[in-house]
């Protein structure tokens, strides 16, 4: 059985091009770059927007080859799902998007098997964190929260049917949510500046009185004596 050859790159989705990094790897297989390409763009059309594993094996005798497409980050999917451009720099307190069980539901699916999940719920949960680190809420809920739920039961019914659907009023009832966190979140912004505004007014007027000072005690004389204190006070210290 003839060897073969193993390529491994992250492209985006059918928009992979014979640029690095898969380019300079294909090259000295011998294949046809081009039919290579064609074939990982057709094979990844359906993940536009988001980054796709790819491997592509090559007969070195042959020249033939497979190419096996794995499924993208979890992260990649949660954004592509909710239509979210940017994560949260800071994702513990700001929100950048709430996303339904349903939709944490469907990309538990599409990753369960490479996640090696136990189960549905605990490849929801794996989401839910997922989504956490994003700065994404899940049902109006952090991670923790939302976490808790799933184990308590709250959303065992789609979990067990595996409903991937989210009806049109409730995207409207999570994007109301995500409004009031935003909108709380920009108050407390308003509020941090403000007093860190303040607190730079006082420093220079705790520090006046001290500045005043500083110039007179600069160009005062010293005492009369004082030069001729310091030798004897210095031959007194190597006694």
């Amino acid at each position: 059985m003839a060897k073969k050859e193993k390529v491994e790159a992250l492209v985006d989705g059918g928009k992979a091009s014979a640029a690095p990094p898969l380019g300079p790897a294909l090259g000295p297989m011998g294949v046809n770059i081009g039919q290579v390409i064609a074939e990982i763009n057709k094979k990844t059309d359906a993940f536009k927007g988001m980054k796709v594993p790819v491997t592509v094996l090559i007969d070195k005798e042959t020249k033939e080859f497979s190419i096996e497409i794995g499924t993208p980050p979890t992260s990649q999917l949660i954004k592509k799902e909710i239509n979210l451009q940017t994560a949260s720099g800071m994702p513990n307190v700001q929100k950048m998007g709430n996303m339904s069980i349903q939709q944490a539901i469907k990309v538990a699916k599409m990753k369960q098997d490479s996640m090696q999940a136990v189960s549905l719920k605990s490849a929801v949960k794996t989401v839910i964190g997922s989504a956490n680190s994003l700065g994404v809420l899940v049902e109006g809920m952090n991670g923790r929260e939302a976490c808790t739920a799933v184990e308590e039961g709250k959303f065992e019914n789609e979990i067990k049917s595996g409903e991937t659907e989210t009806p049109k009023e409730k995207l409207a009832e999570l994007k109301s949510q995500l409004e009031a966190v935003q909108k709380d979140f920009a108050k407390e912004l308003d509020r941090r500046k403000a007093v860190a505004a303040a607190a730079k007014e006082e420093k220079p007027k705790e520090g006046e009185a001290g500045k005043e000072a500083a110039p007179a005690a600069a160009g005062a004389k010293p005492a009369a004596g004082a030069k001729a204190a310091a030798p004897a006070e210095k031959k007194a210290g190597k006694k």
